[in-house]
């Protein structure tokens, strides 16, 4: 599996651009903004748009979803069904992030924890992560130890919770509970910054750390 990073939006969220490298078939995970430049990486990487994949319904991550599903006639999956009012809130919270003709829409599937989706010859497993959105899901691939876990875990921080629906003690369950059993050795790619492991976030990360949570 081929996998590019596209920042998109103002607020620099990471788009992942995934192309089976067997087939050329293609997945976007969290198209916010910017589509030129989705587009353009995944013709660079050789890829055929199959499938849209989303974490969670915030605009940044799902502003662009929409639009380029219509322009491709992709279907799209995710998130959890319990972020469409996030979803439904897009075309009024966009602007604040200067992200311009996001729509709402309705995804092809909601995911469940314990789905799993496909684009080519490369399985996703989706684990439902709660608590920066009540409908957050992630994604990842056993194969090539990686997870795609949007605005849940960063790399030396977590997500936020002052949002409505979200709860603190929600969120860290569903990274202790969710992430961690994943495997210290699995590379993470969040929705915002560097990517890390989940080792180096048990060891070092200052609200999630074993040794923080053990106090």
């Amino acid at each position: 599996m081929k996998v590019t990073l596209v920042p998109v939006t103002p607020l620099q969220q990471n788009c992942s651009v995934l192309v089976c490298a067997k087939t050329g078939r293609a997945a976007v995970v969290d198209p916010g903004a910017d589509l030129d430049q989705i587009i353009a990486t995944i013709a660079n990487m050789g890829g055929t748009l199959e499938k849209i994949l989303v974490t969670h319904g915030h605009a940044d991550h799902a502003g662009g979803v929409s639009l380029l599903a219509s322009q491709f006639g992709v279907p799209v999956e995710g998130p959890h069904r319990d972020d469409q009012f996030w979803i439904d809130r897009i075309p009024m919270s966009a602007p604040r992030y200067g992200l311009v003709g996001a729509t709402a829409f309705t995804p092809d599937r909601w995911l469940e924890g314990g789905d799993t989706v496909r684009f080519g010859e490369i399985e996703l497993e989706v684990r439902h992560c709660p608590g920066h959105t009540p409908g957050h899901v992630i994604f990842f691939s056993r194969e090539y130890k990686l997870a795609m876990v949007g605005d849940v875990l960063f790399q030396g921080s977590i997500g936020r919770t002052d949002f409505p629906r979200g709860d603190h003690a929600t969120l860290i369950n569903s990274i202790t509970t969710q992430l961690w059993p994943l495997g210290d050795d699995v590379t993470f790619i969040p929705g915002h910054g560097p990517v890390s492991t989940f080792g180096d976030e048990r060891e070092s990360n200052p609200y999630v750390a074993d040794s923080v949570l053990a106090r």
